[in-house]
């Protein structure tokens, strides 16, 4: 399995190389956000009495995480492509392992996430006042590919198990954006600023706790109070979604 796994991966990763305009789309709506949206959060922390690093340090993992939400969520899209163009079928005549077209195909989607993540991390120490640790920003790193695989998998099965262009986008629209504003990607939701209703249902978020492992990673915060419950949360989504999509692919295979 490994050996297949190794040429999935292969061949998605040359064909993101010939055509690595997606990869560029993906990047450029954190890149808005990082240069648009981010002097003025970090006009409204300086207005609660917080200081300019504080801003970019709440806003730049955020956005980290926004990538591989959305970038990672909408790979199903190639997967319909391939679908209507007979490439799954063809495959299902060859004795390459079910599970490694997945694997494969879900591995070079989160380390495309990783390469996306460190560019905009590296532009917000050129070009801003970032000041997070080493060791944070790799941990954090971690979280993205996790989360990554997380949503590919998912993004995947749930691509097989519609199989239409139309339902897709519509119902992962459904799906993201309450997740997106409920995880404080754009604002921290902390009690005492936002209503207790709101508080309440986006600690109920997966996303929420996975933004909050990323921030305080980039704090140089290691205790397990600020690391445990997103760090256990990122590890069972990924366990559970690649479970999805490989039962999904043996399926759709059989």
């Amino acid at each position: 399995m490994l050996l297949d796994t190794w040429l999935i991966f292969r061949r998605e990763m040359a064909a993101a190389l010939r055509n690595p305009t997606w990869v560029l789309i993906g990047i450029m709506q954190p890149l808005l956000y990082l240069f648009l949206f981010g002097p003025l959060m970090v006009r409204a922390v300086q207005a609660q009495g917080m200081s300019e690093v504080d801003g970019w340090m709440l806003l730049t993992p955020a956005l980290i995480a926004q990538l591989a939400l959305f970038g990672s969520s909408f790979v199903g899209f190639g997967l319909l492509a391939e679908f209507r163009s007979g490439v799954v079928e063809r495959f299902r005549v060859t004795p390459v392992s079910r599970t490694a077209l997945l694997l494969g195909k879900v591995l070079a989607n989160a380390l495309q996430a990783m390469v996306q993540a460190v560019l905009i991390i590296a532009l917000a120490y050129l070009a801003f006042d970032l000041d997070a640790p080493v060791g944070g920003v790799l941990l954090s790193l971690v979280v993205v590919f996790l989360l990554a695989v997380s949503l590919a998998s998912c993004s995947y099965a749930l691509a097989l198990t519609l199989k239409s262009e139309e339902s897709f986008p519509a119902l992962l629209n459904a799906v993201l954006i309450p997740l997106l504003l409920l995880s404080g990607i754009l604002l921290p939701i902390t009690a005492g600023v936002a209503p207790e209703w709101l508080y309440t249902i986006s600690q109920i978020n997966p996303f929420r706790h996975v933004v909050d492992v990323e921030r305080n990673s980039f704090r140089g915060d290691f205790t397990m109070d600020a690391l445990f419950t997103g760090g256990v949360v990122v590890l069972v989504m990924a366990v559970v979604s690649v479970w999805w999509g490989t039962r999904t692919f043996h399926r759709e295979n059989a």
